[in-house]
């Protein structure tokens, strides 16, 4: 439920009051006050679904002024039995609501280039210390929730304005989280990568489905009633930024010291996350009618929405065709995964070893011309072999090998094998 406030020449607010009244709107009031001229004031409450249409018709009114408080309000009639009915506030958002407090979020440039220094600060911090829950803090603290939503929101709308100036916001955000990060690994000497740095820049071949799942996360907690979202705004804005504030931080870091390849994983993330937001988050608010169709908010156009989205789609399946066709670059969290699994079935089918352990990454060092696939696997003899440790450990060596060129994973697998001893007494 929503409250406006209207002001119309002396004489108008009935009419005010009727229109209020065919939108269902409850406990109505009407007074006269003066201004610089005569005036009828109305306040009237009336469902969050409704409040696009009450705007449309008030429009005609003249001289017509009108406060929307943009905040939940119950409102209570007699008898008092059918309170609990009454004060169920579950409509989703109005679609101009959700239009205007877009609009109304492009401002402040200050506050919003501080917060972004300040998360560049953090995530830097996070990043050099290996400290993984200052991640999560920057994550908190960064701004980039705010213009990928109104991106997706302006997409939707098919308003160009509001397109351009939340893809700035957006970049220029990300700009000065990388240029701070930067900065700082250059005033304090940085010379070579952290392992949190190397762990974060792995980009995974699923990786597409965070910005989906956050765009989606994103668009609903923006079109539901206060009331009925158990996920608060924070929350989905942590969302967004998730595999934001990481990779803007490891592009700065990395191009400090040179580590192009992380730098490029990172620039492939912060487009990737864009594409993927503005995709799930533009058709699910289309689906609850954010629209400018039927309304007197004329800035968005139909065409607009057409070829934003296309661009969208367009600039999302090109990053993916990058990711695929560039083995393992893009790839490395998901490839580790495999190869792991395959060095696993491997020690089970040579048949001299139990597995104990098996860890497999690509490595921090950058040789050139050579992706390396370092696999550390330990393993104890099965009962009742007599091979020597150094004859388990060679077989080992060559199958697991063997089978990992086999996956055409396109690294070069080193592989340590270590076989391990049980204590006499347990011979």
């Amino acid at each position: 439920m929503r409250q406006l406030i209207i002001q119309v020449p002396r004489g108008n607010g009935k009419a005010v009051i009727d229109i209020a009244k065919s939108h269902n709107g409850t406990n109505l009031a009407r007074f006269e006050g003066n201004a610089e001229e005569p005036i009828d004031v109305v306040i009237v409450h009336v469902s969050n679904r409704e409040v696009g249409k009450v705007l449309d018709k008030l429009q005609d009114l003249p001289k017509v002024q009108i406060t929307l408080i943009p905040t939940g309000v119950m409102t209570l009639q007699p008898p008092a039995s059918e309170a609990p009915q009454q004060v169920v506030d579950v409509e989703e958002r109005s679609p101009i609501e959700i239009f205007l407090s877009g609009l109304q979020s492009v401002g402040s440039w200050r506050g919003f280039l501080g917060y972004a220094a300040l998360a560049g600060f953090v995530v830097w911090i996070g990043l050099y210390t290996n400290t993984a829950y200052l991640l999560v803090a920057a994550m908190l603290i960064a701004p980039f929730a705010g213009p990928a939503m109104n991106t997706a929101i302006a997409t939707a709308w098919g308003d160009r304005k509001l397109l351009g100036r939340s893809i700035l916001r957006y970049f220029s955000a990300l700009t000065v989280t990388i240029a701070t990060t930067w900065l700082l690994s250059l005033i304090l000497r940085q010379e070579i990568p952290t392992s949190l740095m190397l762990d974060s820049s792995q980009v995974s071949a699923v990786a597409v489905i965070l910005p989906l799942a956050a765009g989606a996360a994103g668009a609903l907690n923006l079109v539901q009633s206060e009331r009925s979202s158990l996920v608060s705004g924070a929350a989905t804005g942590m969302l967004v930024a998730a595999s934001l504030a990481p990779p803007a931080g490891i592009i700065g870091m990395a191009g400090a010291i040179g580590r192009w390849d992380m730098a490029i994983s990172g620039l492939f993330l912060l487009f990737l996350q864009l594409c993927g937001i503005n995709f799930s988050a533009s058709l699910l608010f289309r689906v609850f009618g954010l629209s400018a169709q039927g309304t007197r908010y004329q800035r968005g156009k139909k065409r607009v929405f057409g070829i934003a989205l296309a661009i969208t789609v367009i600039a999302l399946a090109g990053l993916l065709t990058w990711q695929f066709s560039h083995s393992p670059n893009l790839q490395r969290s998901s490839l580790a995964q495999r190869a792991n699994a395959q060095v696993q079935k491997t020690v089970e089918q040579v048949g001299l070893a139990k597995l104990v352990e098996s860890n497999v990454r690509f490595t921090r060092s950058n040789i050139e011309g050579q992706d390396t696939l370092l696999s550390v696997v330990y393993v104890q003899r099965e009962p009742g072999v007599t091979a020597s440790s150094e004859e388990i450990r060679d077989r080992l060596t060559q199958s697991i090998q063997t089978n990992l060129l086999k996956q055409d994973l396109n690294v070069t697998p080193l592989v340590d094998v270590n076989v391990l001893e049980t204590p006499a007494s347990k011979q």
